[in-house]
Parts: structure tokens; C-alpha cells; sequence
């Protein structure tokens, strides 16, 4: 469980609330809520395919093995993109949090300055390790228990129990749109981005069967609850979305009205920290990805597959996705970003609760199937993915379409013949601590 806190990270909300309660109209904490039903039960097939498929890829595995390997390869490809995305946004957010705090500095220079770091961490071999991101996890929630505290007080002062307690950011009669909470939730489901994480534990844990079902279902169970109380906290101490001087960091502008400039400071902080982190992680995972398709020939070997030995680094690919994030970050906006990062992740969810009906209940003998739990469950939790699949934007589905034909163009060019099965992608780089250390 605390690996995945530390992969979904305890402020995951915080830099989608201020767009999230301005596009649901107020009603964040439900869109919050409905998401985290949609990961729970994709968590549960997740936990299952874990103790059957103990591999890296998951999502790509599982789809592979139980479905087809082209509906594993689109699934793989999908998660793909995911990877080259992940350092994008989270240098877009990074400069957006750091232009608050440095309003004379361009965001255009910020954003190259974080990329240009970033990707010299990653050249010279810098890893985070265990110890670090207990630093940075102690310091989220150090931040966030203050922020809630805060608010409690605030509101209390303010209003008392009455400020407090209310359902408006649950629901509004009269003023609750369907179709703007199905698109906010189509956004609020990065917050869960990275649970399935827990899953490639699954060779190392004892009794992975039960403990990767229910370590996968309490992160998202204790992401969902925790970020729920965030958002609602920031709600009811700003309820106008309306007056947002910025949408994407509204969060800050809501800590700095219940703690003054230094919560406001000691949030920026801890965001920009927060983003630094999961660049660097997702850029040495999206290096390494590529580095495991060259090595398999999946891609050309001569430059994906080249490796500086002094430091275990695939150097060229490093340089190759600081080169994909410093455009991404100029062309795309955070919301944009989002939503396209949701594109390839929602897949990848569908794709796993059907591979759990598959091989829970039509793989199984009559006599050991069990309608809820075995059909019910990964069909209603697919159903629900699909549900926020369709209510993202049409930016993000026209492009995550384009990518999805590329990758079918790919797979073609790769094995000349649509009836010869699309080469494998090797995931177990990118999720291995260290994988490119080998003889």
C-alpha cells in the first residue's frame, strides 16, 4: 500500500482541482468519487490477474495472454504513449506552479529549464531511490494534513459546523449537470494514475493472491477518500469557480486564503518537488521502455538499443524523450495533457477488466464460476471505463486515435503481414529498478 501511495502520490487532486470544479460546475468531490468507483473495481481485476500473470506490462500481459496480441498490442501501445506523456505533464504543471512563484520568469523558459534538468539527471544515471521518495511522501502529507487543518479552522471561524457540513459539492438540485460531471470525471480519473503500479510486486510479496487484490483496492480506496476531503475542504472554503485567478493552480490560491503565504509557499513547493520526481521517474521509464523495444528489435537496435556502459544509461532514448517533453510541454496544455494521458490509461483499464471476465468466467467451468464477482464486477468495471472513455474530449480521443493507427501502421511495417502476431513490448525494463545493468 505505501508503494503505491508513493506512486499515486496523496496530492494527486490537487493539481486538477481548480479545472475539475470549474468544468463539473462545481461539483468536484462527486466526479472524485465516481472515478475512484471506476479504479476500485478495475483494481480488484488487476489484483486477480496479478496472482495468475505475476510479470511486468500488466495491463499489455494480461490483454495479451487472456484476449488476443493485438488487442494486446494496442493495449501496450496505448500504455505506450502514457509514458512519453507522463514527463510532459508533469513539466507543464511544474512550470505552471513555478510561474506563480516566479511571475517575471517566462513559463516558455521554465519549461525548458525543467526539461533540460531533468534530462541531465537522467544522462548522468541519477536514480530516486526509496529513501527519497519517503522524503517527498513526508513532506505531501506533512503539507496537505496542515492545508486540512487549516480549512477545518477556517471554515469553522467562519460559519461554524454549518461551514463545515454541506452537500452542495456533492450535489446541487436544480444545478447538477450530467454531461459536465461525466466530462470532469473523464479528467478527475488521473488521479489514480499509477495504482495498477502495485501489481508488479507480485513476485515479491507473500501470498500476492490476496495482498496484491487488496493493496490495489485500498490505494485506490484511500486515494479517493483522502482526495475527496481535499477537494471538498477547497470547495467549500472557495465556492465561486467562477473567481479562480487560475484555473490550474487554484489550489494554491485556496491554501494561501486558509494559511497565509506560507502554506501558499510550502504547496508550490512541494508541487514543483512532486513534479521534478515524476518527470524524472517517468522519463527513465519511457527511456527504458524503448531501450527494451530496441533490444528486441521491436524498434531499430543501432540507436534504441545503444547503451552507454559507464553509467547503464540509454543515453540516446533520454535524449530522445527530452526532446518528445520539451515540445509536448510547448504545444500541449496541462488540461489537454491530461485528458490524452487518460486516453491510453482508461484503455488499458478496459482492456484488463475484460481480460478478468474472460479468464474468471468464460475460461472456467460452469461449476466454479460466480456471477457477481467473476463476471459482474470486471463487466460493470469496464463498463464504467468505458462510460469516462467516451466522455473525454474530442481533442484527446482524435489524437489518442491518431497514435492508436500509428501503432497499427507500426505493427504492419514490423511483420509485413497482418496475419503474423505484432512483436512483443517489453514492459519489464521500464518497471524493473534496474534493468539496463545486464552482462
Amino acid at each position: 500500500m505505501f508503494y503505491g501511495i508513493v506512486l499515486v502520490q496523496p496530492i494527486a487532486a490537487v493539481p486538477l482541482f481548480g479545472l475539475a470544479d470549474s468544468i463539473s460546475q462545481g461539483h468536484v468531490v462527486t466526479v472524485i468519487l465516481f472515478a475512484m468507483v471506476a479504479m476500485m473495481l478495475t483494481a480488484v481485476s488487476y489484483g486477480r490477474l496479478a496472482a495468475v500473470h505475476p510479470s511486468a506490462g500488466s495491463a499489455y500481459s494480461y490483454v495479451t495472454r487472456e484476449l488476443n496480441p493485438y488487442l494486446g498490442f494496442l493495449v501496450g501501445w496505448a500504455m505506450l504513449l502514457d509514458y512519453l506523456i507522463i514527463p510532459v505533464i508533469n513539466v507543464i504543471y511544474g512550470a505552471l506552479t513555478l510561474s506563480r512563484m516566479l511571475p517575471a520568469v517566462p513559463p516558455t523558459a521554465i519549461k525548458l529549464a525543467m526539461t533540460v534538468l531533468i534530462t541531465l539527471f537522467n544522462v548522468r544515471g541519477i536514480k530516486t531511490t526509496a529513501r527519497a521518495n519517503t522524503i517527498l511522501l513526508s513532506l505531501m502529507i506533512v503539507v496537505i494534513v496542515a492545508f486540512v487543518v487549516l480549512a477545518f479552522l477556517f471554515l469553522f471561524r467562519q460559519d461554524g459546523l454549518h461551514g463545515i457540513f454541506s452537500v452542495a459539492p456533492f450535489y446541487t438540485p436544480g444545478a447538477t449537470p450530467f454531461r459536465a460531471l461525466a466530462t470532469a470525471t473523464s479528467l478527475a480519473a488521473l488521479t489514480y494514475i499509477g495504482f495498477d503500479g502495485v501489481t508488479t510486486l507480485s513476485e515479491e510479496v507473500e501470498n500476492p493472491r490476496r495482498n496484491i487484490l487488496l493493496a490495489t483496492v485500498y490505494v485506490c480506496l484511500f486515494t479517493g477518500l483522502f482526495s475527496a476531503l481535499q477537494v471538498y475542504l477547497a470547495q467549500r472554503v472557495w465556492p465561486d469557480f467562477h473567481t479562480f485567478p487560475f484555473l490550474e493552480t487554484a489550489f494554491m490560491d485556496v491554501s494561501r486564503k486558509v494559511g497565509g503565504n506560507l502554506l501558499f509557499q510550502g504547496m508550490a513547493l512541494t508541487l514543483v518537488l512532486a513534479s521534478v520526481g515524476s518527470g524524472l521517474s517517468g522519463q527513465a521509464g519511457a527511456a527504458r521502455l524503448l531501450f527494451g523495444m530496441g533490444r528486441n528489435g521491436a524498434l531499430p537496435k543501432r540507436f534504441f538499443a545503444h547503451l552507454q556502459r559507464s553509467r547503464g544509461v540509454p543515453i540516446y532514448n533520454v535524449l530522445a524523450i527530452g526532446l518528445v517533453t520539451a515540445v509536448g510541454s510547448m504545444y500541449f496544455n496541462f488540461e489537454t495533457a491530461a485528458e490524452l494521458l487518460n486516453f491510453g490509461a482508461l484503455l488499458a483499464f478496459m482492456g484488463v477488466n475484460v481480460a478478468a471476465a474472460r479468464h474468471f468466467y468464460f475460461a472456467r467451468p460452469s461449476s466454479s464460476r460466480r456471477l457477481v464477482r467473476d463476471l459482474g464486477l470486471p463487466v460493470f468495471g469496464g463498463l464504467f471505463c468505458f462510460w469516462i472513455w467516451l466522455s473525454l474530449p474530442s481533442l484527446a480521443k482524435t489524437a489518442g486515435v491518431i497514435w492508436l493507427g500509428l501503432g497499427i501502421v507500426y505493427a504492419f511495417a514490423m511483420t509485413g503481414s497482418i496475419r503474423r502476431p505484432p512483436g512483443e513490448l517489453d514492459f519489464s525494463a521500464a518497471t524493473s529498478s534496474d534493468p539496463l545493468h545486464e552482462g
